[in-house]
């Protein structure tokens, strides 16, 4: 399976921006899928997970903020950004888990990842 993040850029404090996440595999539906983010100088952390199309897990920093949806005919994932602070300043990260994790949280729950896309905040 291949995935590809879009969607970074450069915004102000308080503005939105969409991550979108293709996956080349038809079986799009069966996977968890999730956002994870590395900031500067930081370690890679769980941002967002949907298991099937109703579950979804969110961290308590993006909780109220972020919303993960997938559309499983366009085989994407999205992450809309709100409210966004420069302390969300990371790569995003989407990856894919073949079945319904236990612990989405969790990166070894995850057997394929996409290539980052660099989101700023400015303060």
């Amino acid at each position: 399976v291949q995935l590809q993040a879009s969607g970074g850029g450069l915004v102000q404090t308080g503005g939105s921006l969409r991550l979108s996440c293709s996956a080349s595999e038809r079986a799009f539906s069966v996977y968890t899928m999730a956002w994870f983010r590395t900031a500067p100088g930081k370690e890679r952390e769980f941002v967002a997970a949907m298991r099937w199309s109703t579950d979804t897990f969110y961290s308590d920093s993006v909780k109220g903020r972020f919303t993960i949806s997938r559309d499983d005919a366009k085989n994407t994932v999205y992450l809309q950004m709100s409210s966004l602070k420069p302390e969300d300043t990371a790569v995003y990260s989407c990856a894919a888990a073949r079945i319904p994790t236990l612990y989405p949280r969790q990166t070894t729950e995850y057997n394929y990842w996409g290539q980052g896309t660099l989101v700023t905040v400015s303060s």
